[in-house]
Order: C-alpha cells, then sequence, then structure tokens
C-alpha cells in the first residue's frame, strides 16, 4: 500500500490550486476521525480521503474526465481496491454503490467538509466553536457555497446513519470536530483580531 507520504505527494503533483489540496486534506481529517469512530483502518481510509479528487483540476469534466483517470493513475500506483472504490462511489454518476463504511464515509463527508470550511472562511473566530445549527442556517441559502451540493450533504448523512448511529446534527458535529484538529494546517482558524493599539 502507498504510504501517506507518497500519496500527498500525487496530490501535490496533479493539484495546483490551494483550495483543493485544502479540501483533501479536510476529506481526508473527517474519513480518518471516522475510521477511528467505526474501527476502520485509518491509513487506508485516509488514502481515499486524500485522493478522492485528485483528477478533478486536470479533468474536471464529469460526463469524460473525473475521476476516472485519477483511478486509472492509482491503479497504476497499485492502491488498494477498497480505496479506488470508494474514490468510483464517491462521484454518484459513476453509478458504484457504497457498500463498505469507507465507501459511505468517504461520501458522507466530502461535500460536507467543503460546506464547513466555507462556513469557518466567513467566521471570524473560523472553525472554533463552530455549531450545527449554523451549518444548517446556512445550508438553508442556495446562493452560500452554491458549488456544494445539498443533496449529496443530506444523503451522504443518511447512508452513514447506521453505521455510525449519527444523526444529521451529531454527524455535522463530528465532522466540525474531526477538521477543527487541523485547523490550522487546513487554513481554518479565523482572521485574528488585531489588538487595541495602547
Amino acid at each position: 500500500m502507498p504510504t501517506r507520504d507518497e500519496a500527498w505527494q500525487l496530490v501535490c503533483e496533479w493539484t495546483q490550486s490551494d483550495s483543493l489540496r485544502k479540501h483533501m486534506l479536510a476529506v481526508e481529517a473527517a474519513v480518518r476521525a471516522y475510521a477511528r469512530r467505526l474501527g476502520g483502518d485509518e491509513e487506508l481510509w485516509g488514502l481515499a480521503g486524500l485522493v478522492h479528487d485528485l483528477d478533478y483540476e486536470r479533468y474536471p469534466d464529469l460526463g469524460t474526465g473525473h475521476p476516472r483517470f485519477g483511478v486509472e493513475e492509482l491503479r497504476k500506483r497499485g492502491y488498494p481496491e477498497e480505496v479506488i472504490h470508494a474514490v468510483l462511489g464517491h462521484a454518484d454518476f459513476m453509478g458504484v454503490p457504497r457498500e463498505t463504511q469507507l465507501d459511505k464515509a468517504l461520501f458522507a463527508c466530502d461535500e460536507l467538509a467543503g460546506f464547513i470550511a466555507a462556513c469557518a472562511y466567513v467566521r471570524p473566530e473560523g472553525i472554533n466553536g463552530m455549531k450545527p445549527k449554523s451549518v444548517k442556517k446556512k445550508l438553508k441559502q442556495p446562493s452560500f457555497a452554491a458549488g456544494v451540493n445539498r443533496d449529496d450533504v443530506f444523503r451522504g448523512a443518511e447512508e452513514l446513519e447506521p453505521e455510525t448511529g449519527l444523526s444529521f446534527d451529531e454527524h455535522l458535529q463530528f465532522v466540525i470536530d474531526a477538521l477543527a484538529e487541523h485547523a490550522e494546517e487546513l487554513g481554518l482558524t479565523g482572521r485574528e483580531e488585531p489588538a487595541a493599539a495602547d
């Protein structure tokens, strides 16, 4: 199995955008947290989270591109079939059923991690102290983070619930907490208030 460092090198090779790299790191953090909760292989699950959008920048067309080229590259590099299946399953339009806990966790964390990050960016305190209530409020505003597929956020939580026993609000809090642990690396610490002059 490739190492986490090798996976990160691959991500950096294929993805120049800092925000897309941070998104993949955020999804990795959330999926790893679920691996710990569900007794999954944290390294394996982490790899799936880290590489799930590997080819999105190079091949953004969902009809012919992402995630097909990424999956081809992962196969070439000997990534485990569980990782490849989860990457295919996170893209609903590929028609690959989400069967394993990893498949479901990746799908449930992908759009949500992006949305939580967007919520953190507009709060002066960043992700610090964020609650599900404020995330749900923003989910109801179609213009906010308009690129995030709300249906995927809700369906992902629903598919994962039988595995975790977590309600929608608990799932939101779980992912918030997972991202908060890596707030600095993910750029979610918020804007420091300038110190008042004497």
